[in-house]
């Protein structure tokens, strides 16, 4: 068994991790999960969530949004749509996206087409703003 994981996350824009990790935390459609080396192969469709990795005892969170998660010979690929590191994240920025979807969904009801779209731009912004507060931790 591998002591470690090869993780690669992978946007439309190209590469934005590729490290050697202990371990990785994700958050799957059917709620969170965790990956370690050794663990047997599977997929996952990812939500708009935290996604954390740990090296050396150091995590490191992002947010990501939408994508793909698979686990093979414990190599860890993530095929997402955007995914942001802490340190990365403009929470003013956030925080702005937060009143604007709030403000959308306030004129709608769920039957609206526009209402899933806002909806999920809130639950970006309230990700992007949690996972700026954590920075890396121990």
């Amino acid at each position: 068994m591998a002591e470690k994981l090869k993780l690669e996350i992978i946007t439309p824009y190209g590469k934005v991790v590729d490290a050697e990790v202990d371990e990785v935390m994700a958050t799957g459609v059917l709620g969170e999960f965790c990956v370690l080396p050794g663990h047997a192969p599977f997929l996952s469709s990812l939500k708009i969530g935290e996604f954390c990795y740990r090296v050396d005892g150091v995590a490191a969170c992002m947010a990501l949004n939408w994508g793909y998660f698979e686990v093979q010979d414990d190599r860890v690929v993530v095929l997402v749509e955007t995914a942001e590191h802490a340190h990365e994240i403009d929470v003013e920025r956030a925080r702005v996206a937060q009143a604007r979807a709030e403000q959308a969904l306030k004129g709608i009801g769920p039957e609206d087409k526009q209402f899933k779209i806002y909806e999920a731009a809130l639950e970006r912004a309230l990700i992007r703003m949690q996972v700026a507060g954590r920075e890396t931790r121990k």
